[in-house]
C-alpha cells in the first residue's frame, strides 16, 4: 500500500533522507526506529506530500504521489502527531468532524462517526463537548486518533504520537491503540526513539540512521539476530529480553 524507492530528501545541501526504499503493506502496523535527527519524520512528511522529495518516487496504492492532488492523497491517509494539534476553540466533537464536514458528509452519518470513535478510543460520550484545554495530555491524544481517523483513511502516519504523556498513560494509549488496530486493520507508519515502544506496537520494525534504514525485521527477529554495532546498541544489550516481554502486549492485544 506505500512504496518508496530511493527516496532522498536534503535541507541546505545537509541529507535527511538518504536513498530510501521501504514497503508497507496492507494492515501492517511498521514502526520507523532511530535516534532523534535520522530523518524519520522527514520521511513521513515525504510519504505525505507534506514536503518535496529531491529525488526517488513514493507510490500510496500503486499511484505516484506526485500525480495524485495533495487534497485526495490526504483523505487517504490520517496523521497524528506528538503534540496533536487540535484546534483550540473547537469542542472535541467539532474537531472530529472537520475533514468529514469538509468531505460534506451528511450530519447524521457525522455524528454516528464521532459516536463510534468516542467509543473506539475509550472516551465518554460526554466529552464531545469539551474543549481541548479541558482534556489531559492522554485524552487529547486519543482525540488526536479519533481525529486521525474521522474520514476512515486506509492509511495513518504516526510523528511520535505518545511521545509527549507520562510513562503510564503512554502505555495506556500503546494498549488502546493496538485494540483500535486489531478493529480496524488500518496500515500504519509509525515513528518512534524509544525502542520498548517499537517493540510493543510494531509487526515490522525499520531501523533508522543517518538517514537510512540500516537493519529491518520483526521485533524478535531484531532482538535475536546478531547486527552492526549500531543494531546491536538498540537490540543486542542484556536488556533485550526484558524489552521483548513488551512486544507480548501487543501479542494479548491483537489475538
Amino acid at each position: 500500500m506505500i512504496r518508496a524507492e530511493r527516496l532522498s530528501k536534503a535541507y541546505q545541501g545537509v541529507p535527511a533522507v538518504r536513498g530510501v526504499d521501504l514497503s508497507v503493506p496492507e494492515g501492517e502496523l511498521c514502526v520507523l526506529l532511530g535516534p532523534s535527527g535520522c530523518g524519520k519524520s522527514t520521511l513521513l512528511r515525504l510519504i505525505n506530500a507534506l514536503t518535496p522529495a529531491d529525488s526517488g518516487t513514493v507510490k500510496v496504492n500503486g499511484r505516484d504521489i506526485r500525480s495524485t492532488p495533495p487534497e485526495t492523497l490526504r483523505r487517504g491517509i490520517g496523521y497524528v502527531v506528538q503534540n496533536v494539534g487540535l484546534f483550540p476553540h473547537y469542542t472535541v466533537r467539532r474537531n472530529i468532524s472537520v475533514v468529514p464536514e469538509l468531505l460534506k458528509w451528511k450530519k447524521e452519518d457525522i455524528a454516528k462517526r464521532a459516536a463510534f470513535l468516542m467509543a473506539l478510543t475509550g472516551l465518554p460520550d460526554k466529552y464531545l463537548d469539551k474543549y481541548p484545554h479541558e482534556l489531559s495530555g492522554g485524552e487529547a491524544q486519543r482525540v488526536g486518533v479519533a481525529r486521525a481517523l474521522a474520514a476512515d483513511p486506509p492509511i495513518l502516519l504516526m510523528d511520535e504520537p505518545f511521545g509527549s504523556v507520562d510513562p503510564l498513560n503512554r502505555e495506556r494509549l500503546q494498549r488502546s491503540f493496538l485494540d483500535i488496530q486489531k478493529t480496524l486493520n488500518k496500515t500504519v507508519l509509525f515513528v518512534t526513539h524509544d525502542v520498548s515502544e517499537a517493540l510493543t506496537m510494531g509487526d515490522r520494525i525499520l531501523l533508522m540512521r543517518e538517514g537510512r534504514i540500516v537493519s529491518s525485521g520483526t521485533p524478535r527477529e531484531l532482538v535475536f539476530t546478531e547486527g552492526d554495532a549500531f543494531s546491536q546498541a538498540f537490540f543486542g544489550s542484556e536488556m533485550a529480553l526484558k524489552l521483548l516481554t513488551r512486544h507480548q502486549v501487543r501479542a494479548a492485544c491483537v489475538r
